[in-house]
């Protein structure tokens, strides 16, 4: 019901490029995650709360994936059961 789907997957260069769309319940609608190795590089969401999302993204930047699972991984937003930064945990578990 949370979870999130896989749209893309492509590894250029070192460089993962995922893609995944939302589970449907929070603002967001799409995840883009770049990853080196097990390191965040960048983090987008496609809409979303704006200040909100680019907040978690630029904080995810730069970490260790497992961490910042730990970190965001079960936030609820308004009683959803799931939360856009909760949707990131999920796909990051995916990778």
């Amino acid at each position: 019901m949370y979870e999130v789907t896989k749209l893309s997957d492509i590894t250029k260069d070192g460089i993962r490029s995922t893609s995944f769309a939302t589970c449907g319940l929070t603002c967001s609608l799409q995840i883009d995650i770049q990853t080196e190795g097990d390191t965040i590089r960048r983090v987008s969401f496609v809409k979303g709360c704006d200040g909100n999302t680019k907040g978690v993204a630029r904080l995810c930047e730069g970490r260790k994936i497992q961490d910042v699972i730990g970190t965001l991984e079960g936030i609820d937003c308004k009683g959803r059961g799931t939360s856009c930064p909760d949707q990131l945990a999920r796909a990051l578990k995916q990778l």
